[in-house]
């Protein structure tokens, strides 16, 4: 289904093409259109929902839990039309499911990262919010992709993103001809003297957003290439992808954990069983 008015409170929202009866609470955001289908392999059902443009949407079940999945294309402007208007229809919970350059050298070609928080090296958030303000991942969130990535014996990293607006150069790398821009050396450094884990390109946006909005948001990604040892590799693809989608399962329970124990919110005293 496509949407046919550019009115943001339309039912039907005229981007992404989805209404309230259309989504879950909780939906993955890969960037790739194509990665969408190898993302519902790991449900129980699926239904795909809406296209248009770069955003792709399917809606099903994993292990019993409501899950949506929408790609945005690449860039945080693009994510950030998808986080408006699946908000405007309910959506309440967001996972970045893609793929990352790592920046420190334990940080392995088809490893995940799962982001604590990132640096907001990208235009978007700043057009919503001052600088200074934090792109911060939900702790449930990180917490149930954490779980998962454990369940599944899947090696990863836990720490900082940082979210670029250019492949190229602002991620340090050379642009056509060998260009290089204005202090990429040092920047790459100071990231990685900071303890930042990879480059990626949509998740301080998505996170920031969701910050504001009161909404719950986080990111995996796997590590496609290490910048400090010079691998490169598109291996375990589907890591990520697998990850949030057992997270969103989690999510549900905790969120259910919650509800039974009457609490004001998710914390560690609070058990779940799978």
């Amino acid at each position: 289904m496509t949407g046919g008015s550019e009115d943001p409170n339309d039912d039907v929202q005229y981007h992404v093409g989805v209404g309230p009866d259309d989504v879950a609470d909780s939906v993955l955001l890969p960037g790739n259109p194509e990665r969408v289908e190898k993302v519902v392999d790991y449900w129980d059902d699926h239904e795909l929902v809406a296209e248009h443009r770069e955003y792709r949407t399917a809606t099903g079940t994993h292990e019993g839990a409501p899950i949506s999945v929408t790609s945005t294309g690449i860039g945080s402007p693009s994510a950030a039309i998808a986080v408006e208007e699946l908000a405007r229809v309910g959506v309440d919970t967001f996972l970045r499911v893609g793929s990352c350059g790592a920046i420190q050298p334990e940080a392995s070609v088809g490893d995940l990262v799962i982001s604590t928080g990132a640096v907001r090296q990208e235009g978007t958030s700043k057009e919503y919010v001052r600088e200074d303000y934090p792109a911060s991942a939900d702790h449930r969130v990180v917490s149930a992709l954490v779980a998962a990535a454990e369940e599944l014996g899947y090696d990863y990293h836990l720490g900082v993103t940082c979210t670029t607006d250019s492949f190229y150069t602002g991620q340090s790398r050379p642009g056509f001809d060998g260009f290089e821009a204005r202090d990429s050396d040092a920047n790459i450094a100071e990231l990685r003297e900071a303890g930042v884990l990879n480059f990626e390109m949509e998740a301080a946006s998505i996170l920031t957003l969701a910050g504001i909005y009161g909404l719950r948001a986080g990111a995996v990604c796997t590590v496609y290439a290490n910048r400090q040892t010079g691998e490169f590799r598109t291996e375990g693809e589907r890591k990520a992808a697998k990850c949030a989608s057992l997270a969103v399962t989690y999510l549900d329970l905790m969120d259910e954990a919650v509800e039974e124990a009457d609490a004001d919110g998710w914390h560690a005293g609070l058990s779940i069983e799978r």
